[in-house]
């Protein structure tokens, strides 16, 4: 049995469908991955090798080229996915639209069942009222819908209309937790719980140093988000004000620390699994990745919305109780200051506990059994 994994996007992107390939490999599976480069690392850890496929959006320059780029984009999948897809059972993606939806045409040339999956529910078609629909898929078909099916055609295609509904499909597989990101009604997906494999990785002598000098710090960090400077600044301002601690992620920004004081340790890639353990509360982006790790840690979250290009965890972790989100990209030093004496409070701190049993960590295995099973079935 063998089966595609196609994705793309920053580490917090790649990394549930990393871990679906390793409970799919432990299932018996062969796995191909197509993914961006610098996840190559990454995969070899677990034994799965990448087939590396670009990532225009970090092209340099890449900013007002967008169809451009996705044409381009478009171009390599097609010219590179059809023998790597060859002889697969299944082909599952996620990720860039314009890229995905050459996968899919790939797959429906071969014969291969295709699988879309989103890591939040406003992802969803069915998440979208007619009109944003409408507007999503108007969209897509005027950027790139041209190239999409010139591609299509020369491989004996039929033209496609509506390429968001064609890429998503009409049951998309919604990989997040349902405390965290509840199926409501009329939202059409195949919920698993959040793909994430447990990381064992040690922290760093030095911030292991950094820990044990004095009382739990404040994470601060955005992720792959960019333009983060000014509120990663207010953030640290506030967290010195009530004479807390800070452990900052540099992140794609390149984040810098204010100055040379002792009181905060800065920090590259990291086990944030651990880390979020071992601090008081974590300031982050409204990505779906660090919000379950952080909810599965139990630590109390303040997350800035309009940060990333959604606003939904963030909401979501204020109506659980468990943090607060804050308006953004950069948000004043009063609003973080009442936002620390929320998630620093002993009332928010026991609900955050309380919520980390509540999170699944066998998503990935039940999405990856799920497969199978389709797959043996003649159903994927």
């Amino acid at each position: 049995m063998r089966v595609l994994v196609w994705t793309c996007g920053s580490r917090g992107d790649v990394e549930p469908y990393v871990a679906l390939a390793m409970r799919l490999q432990e299932l018996g599976v062969e796995v191909r991955f197509c993914g961006p480069p610098e996840s190559a690392v990454r995969l070899s850890e677990i034994g799965v090798p990448l087939v590396p496929v670009s990532r225009p959006e970090r092209a340099p320059g890449a900013e007002g080229r967008a169809p451009e780029l996705a044409a381009a984009g478009m171009a390599e999948q097609f010219e590179q996915i059809p023998a790597v897809a060859e002889g697969c059972d299944a082909v599952l993606a996620g990720g860039l639209l314009s890229g995905a939806v050459a996968v899919r045409s790939v797959a429906e040339k071969l014969g291969i069942p295709y699988s879309y999956a989103v890591l939040c529910p406003i992802h969803l078609p069915s998440a979208l009222d007619q009109a944003q629909r409408d507007l999503y898929n108007q969209g897509a078909d005027g950027l790139f819908g041209d190239v999409l099916n010139g591609h299509r055609a020369a491989i004996g295609l039929p033209p496609v209309r509506n390429i968001f509904d064609f890429c998503c499909t009409d049951r998309p597989w919604l990989a997040a937790d349902p405390i965290l990101a509840p199926l409501g009604p009329g939202l059409e997906a195949v919920q698993t719980g959040a793909w994430i494999l447990p990381d064992e990785r040690p922290l760093s002598p030095e911030l292991e140093a950094f820990l044990a000098a004095g009382p739990p710090p404040v994470y601060v960090g955005f992720g792959s988000s960019a333009g983060t400077a000014d509120a990663a600044r207010v953030t640290i301002e506030a967290v010195r004000a009530k004479g807390r601690r800070v452990v900052m992620s540099r992140g794609w920004a390149d984040l810098v620390l204010p100055d040379d004081r002792d009181d905060c340790f800065a920090v590259d890639e990291v086990n944030l699994q651990v880390l979020f353990g071992r601090v008081a509360a974590a300031v982050h982006h409204d990505g779906a990745g660090t919000t379950h790790i952080a909810t599965r840690a139990g630590v109390p979250q303040i997350v800035i919305r309009k940060i990333v290009g959604q606003v939904y965890y963030s909401d979501r972790v204020d109506e659980l109780g468990i943090g607060v989100a804050l308006d953004g990209p950069t948000p004043t030093f009063e609003a973080v200051s009442a936002a620390l004496d929320n998630v620093l409070s002993p009332e928010t701190r026991e609900r955050a506990t309380a919520a980390a049993d509540s999170i699944r960590l066998d998503g990935a295995t039940v999405a990856a059994k799920m497969l199978v099973d389709s797959i043996s079935q003649g159903q994927a």
